[in-house]
């Protein structure tokens, strides 16, 4: 049983830029499916895929390159199981001066940090990527 599926993402996704591979491959949920969904938007991946296995299904996605270098350089874990952080509306971090993101669940569903204060939304912090 896997305790932080947000984690064991994250993890695959930076094992994967580390040893620089095309694509890397996880059990999927909507809610990674949707965190992917951003990360495709916002430009850190080229592509995702759900691949239909006999139970739950595979989540694939195409890492993006730019001259041999990853274009994410960073990933971090913030809400946890032990230790939930939610933010307001006004006090959205802004990581790395707005290089990266924010992916936050909110009662519109899983956004960035821009798209969080434009809705004039708050929720849950997921994560940082940078």
């Amino acid at each position: 049983m896997m305790t932080d599926p947000i984690a064991d993402m994250l993890t695959r996704v930076r094992n994967a830029v580390t040893i620089r591979a095309d694509k890397v491959d996880m059990p999927a949920s909507r809610m990674k499916l949707d965190m992917a969904k951003l990360l495709k938007e916002e430009g850190f991946i080229k592509a995702y895929k759900v691949q239909k296995d006999k139970k739950q299904g595979v989540l694939r996605l195409t890492l993006k390159y730019a001259d041999g270098t990853s274009i994410i350089s960073g990933l971090k874990r913030i809400s946890k199981p032990g230790r939930r952080v939610y933010v307001g509306s006004h006090r959205i971090p802004k990581v790395m001066g707005g290089v990266g993101i924010a992916i936050v669940t909110t009662s519109k569903g899983i956004l960035s940090d821009t798209s969080c204060r434009r809705e004039g939304v708050g929720g849950e912090v997921l994560c940082y990527v940078w």
